[in-house]
């Protein structure tokens, strides 16, 4: 079981929604900080201001930035460990979904591109092999990698994406020599502003007109569900793991069903 007490922590897109209930989950279990960066200026500086005065002085700093800008991105890690000399876990939280032809784009730069970006950073900068603590890094899939559906095939494909690297980077060839272990989480359709009819949209019409009712008929889980989810997998995942959170149950360790599948998957490369 991994001791997060006294742990720094950077999270991406933490000012609403399941981020922002990680980082009261991760201070209700005594982390020494938890760096949120995130576009949303005035509810970040709300939540931080809430949670200090509940937590203590200086155990949440919002930074202004956007993970799709580098310089943003990094500047985060930089502040940082300015700030506290190092980092012991990143949540590569941040994301979007739509598939709208003038936001699609965006939605891979956050979803993929970004998460990937950071990942790659926080493992340079923990790796006990070129001078580090090792650490943790916990990227957020989607029930939208474990199957097939016309809803948002460009939000399924980001999720599927993120799912594969994930696991690939987690592996045993990379967590040996860094000590830095990367874990994957696939959250069931939860109740945050995502599912919303402001925030989603499709590039096909006539399958935008139907999401907001496809999406109904899912058991919306809530976000402290989410985000309690997100917590206890850091505590209890091994490198390369995947856990399904979904329906308000107990985040549940999944790594061998999806080993299961790219076995089967695998056969149709060797055959």
């Amino acid at each position: 079981m991994f001791d997060i007490r006294n742990k720094v922590v950077l999270i991406t897109g933490g000012s609403i929604g399941i981020g922002a209930k990680v980082i009261e989950f991760l201070l209700d279990e005594n982390v020494k900080h938890v760096a949120n960066l995130d576009i949303a200026e005035d509810k970040g500086i709300a939540l931080q201001n809430q949670l200090n005065k509940k937590y203590g002085a200086n155990k949440v700093k919002f930074i202004k930035g956007d993970v799709t800008n580098q310089d943003d991105l990094y500047g985060a890690y930089q502040t940082t460990i300015k700030d506290h000399g190092y980092i012991d876990i990143v949540i590569n939280n941040a994301g979007i979904m739509n598939d709208a032809k003038d936001k699609y784009k965006k939605e891979i730069e956050i979803n993929v591109t970004a998460l990937v970006s950071s990942t790659l950073k926080a493992r340079d900068l923990m790796r006990k092999d070129e001078g580090g603590k090792g650490g943790v890094v916990m990227n957020m899939s989607s029930i939208a990698a474990l199957h097939q559906d016309p809803l948002l095939p460009i939000y399924f494909g980001t999720k599927s994406a993120v799912l594969q690297f994930s696991n690939c980077i987690g592996l045993p060839e990379y967590y040996d020599r860094t000590g830095v272990r990367v874990l994957v989480i696939c959250f069931g359709a939860t109740d945050t502003s995502l599912l919303t009819k402001e925030k989603l949209g499709n590039f096909d019409k006539v399958i935008e007109k139907k999401m907001l009712d496809n999406i109904s008929n899912h058991r919306l889980q809530k976000a402290e569900s989410a985000a309690r989810g997100v917590v206890d997998a850091i505590k209890q995942g091994e490198s390369g793991s995947t856990w399904l959170s979904i329906a308000d149950k107990p985040v549940k360790d999944v790594t061998s069903t999806i080993k299961k599948a790219y076995g089967i998957l695998s056969e149709l490369v060797y055959e």
